[in-house]
């Protein structure tokens, strides 16, 4: 990929920065990344496959918190979300108070380089975190190679990872996942039709740690 600024923690800063401003003045949470649907699938996943509610979630780069929200009103009891931004996680701050939801674990935390207390999860989510990584004009392929490490850290053992991208391809996801993970499900996403060939505008897949 090209790099960009999407890949840069200054942008995510100033973004979620106005994003807070917003919300103080207006109310209005922000862009929902990928949609609505998007959190339904990940939700509806969870379900169909009867994942206790007393499961350990994490939501790695939550933006403005509101998946983690959501999965609390469909009744996740055990809910994390980190940000590198300190901006986002004032958000996602301000919208669980505002949805009444203090149950709800959220800490500035690079990814990247965790903290030692963060380990030991069920389930972890990312939706567009690893493709922002995968923009970053910084060696984002060694940054790659770190989130992957990370999330052999973070996740335990026969633990899920849902992920959603709209940069990579099944296949390519695969790939950069291959040590340490296998690939359980392909979740439905919309397909569009160019010049007689469909395809997905997005990816979602689930992996279990090995």
């Amino acid at each position: 990929f090209s790099p960009s600024v999407l890949g840069t923690r200054e942008h995510w800063d100033a973004a979620y920065e106005r994003e807070l401003q917003t919300f103080q003045d207006i109310g209005d949470t922000g862009e929902i990344w990928f949609g609505e649907e998007s959190m339904v699938r990940i939700i509806r996943w969870l379900e169909k496959h009867k994942v206790p509610h007393d499961s350990s979630v994490l939501d790695i780069g939550t933006g403005n918190g509101v998946l983690l929200v959501e999965l609390a009103k469909s009744g996740y009891m055990n809910l994390t979300g980190i940000d590198y931004s300190p901006s986002a996680i004032q958000l996602s701050e301000k919208v669980r108070e505002k949805e009444g939801m203090s149950n709800i674990k959220l800490k500035v935390e690079d990814f990247l380089a965790p903290s030692a207390e963060l380990s030991g999860f069920d389930i972890c989510i990312d939706k567009g975190t690893f493709d922002a990584i995968s923009l970053d004009p910084s060696d984002a392929a060694g940054k790659r190679k770190l989130y992957v490490g990370s999330l052999c850290r973070v996740l335990k053992p026969e633990g899920f990872f849902l992920i959603t991208s709209c940069n990579w391809t099944k296949e390519e996801l695969l790939n950069e996942f291959r040590e340490g993970f296998e690939i359980l499900e392909e979740l439905p996403t919309p397909k569009f039709c160019f010049g007689g060939r469909i395809g997905n505008s997005v990816t979602a897949l689930v992996f279990q740690r090995k």
